[in-house]
């Protein structure tokens, strides 16, 4: 098997050969990678990684039509493709924004509807299937990443607490900007499995450290049913495309939702917040898992031997179904020990995959 094939038997539930290791590093931990290795490699080359990511779909972009929104925008921010402020954050944690929503506050449903939205419909998708063959040709598996693909990118535009009054309320705004988010998601989403990508990996947090965001109910209304149409629209053009969904916290009432809307793989069961045992007793045959190694607990504060003893003790917890790739939860944070990110590749590397 090549890293490709193997990473897909792993989120097929299906006999691999080995555990390939998988993570993100802050920018300080990837000059603490550069001095420790004196590699003038990507981390992810390294590492040997098991996937990498096409490109998106092209589109012009022009951040002088959002200023309008921004009267008071801090030096040095920057607008993303939504048109979405992002403020400095501190020096301790340079990789951290503070996130400003140019439509929060705003009650007319004429005036969201006047928002520049980006619009992948016209872009240009020339270079997709041309890179993913390539990765291909490396032996690697193709990824689109669409993280924060309807409920986070709408409510980064609206802020958080308009979009949920909007929804509760049944208002038309939330209905509008939902839907406008989720066509140009079908767009991106279709794209990619046209270019022939492995899986996709959408997602929004949908999920606090304790609690659901929302309840099941209000995800049901507004969330599922849009969700599913990427899905349906991406396995339209090819059936056998994986779907990984990403949501940090408490997400454990809508796992069941995530399955009927067509998800494959849960990223990334933050044990913080979820139990992976009992996460596993319960869906370890209906769904793979990628992380469950908590970057609020193990990464930072464990040491190396706990750290590869974790690795080990989920890697049994999934031996009935299969289908867990282990990894770190989240970006790992400037305050994980160096000696821990080579234990957790050590501990996969490791790893007795059973013949």
């Amino acid at each position: 098997m090549n890293k490709r094939e193997n990473l897909l038997a792993i989120f097929r539930r299906e006999p691999f050969e080995w555990l390939p290791a998988e993570f993100n590093l802050c920018p300080s931990l990837e000059e603490e990678y550069k001095r420790r290795t004196g590699s003038h490699l990507p981390y992810q080359e390294y590492f040997e990684m098991p996937w990498r990511n096409a490109p998106d779909i092209q589109i012009p972009f022009d951040k002088n039509r959002y200023l309008p929104y921004y009267p008071d925008l801090k030096p040095g921010s920057t607008i993303d493709l939504w048109g979405v402020a992002h403020e400095l954050g501190s020096e301790a944690a340079k990789h951290m924004t503070y996130l400003r929503s140019p439509l929060r506050g705003i009650d007319s449903l004429q005036e969201i509807m006047a928002y520049p939205l980006p619009d992948f419909r016209g872009g240009d998708a020339s270079s997709q299937k041309a890179s993913v063959e390539a990765i291909h040709a490396r032996g690697l598996a193709a990824c689109g990443n669409m993280q924060t693909t309807i409920w986070e990118t709408a409510w980064y535009i609206r802020g958080m607490e308009d979009l949920m009054m909007d929804m509760m309320s049944e208002d038309p705004i939330a209905e509008y900007i939902l839907d406008a988010v989720t066509e140009q998601s079908v767009c991106r989403a279709v794209s990619y499995a046209r270019a022939g990508a492995d899986f996709l990996f959408l997602g929004d947090d949908i999920g606090m450290q304790r609690t659901p965001m929302m309840s099941t109910e209000l995800y049901c209304q507004w969330l599922k049913p849009r969700l599913a149409r990427v899905i349906r629209a991406a396995r339209e053009v090819n059936p056998n495309i994986l779907i990984a969904y990403h949501s940090c916290g408490h997400a454990t009432p809508f796992l069941p939702h995530l399955i009927e809307a067509g998800v494959d793989i849960l990223n990334p069961v933050q044990p913080e917040s979820m139990d992976f045992r009992e996460i596993y007793r319960e869906f370890g045959g209906k769904l793979s898992f990628h992380g469950t190694i908590g970057t609020q607990s193990t990464m930072p504060f464990g040491t190396p031997e706990e750290v590869k003893a974790k690795v080990r003790e989920h890697m049994e917890i999934a031996s009935s179904f299969g289908g867990l790739l282990p990894a770190p939860t989240h970006l790992l944070e400037p305050e994980v020990p160096w000696e821990n990110i080579l234990a957790y590749v050590q501990a996969c590397r490791e790893y007795p995959v059973k013949k």
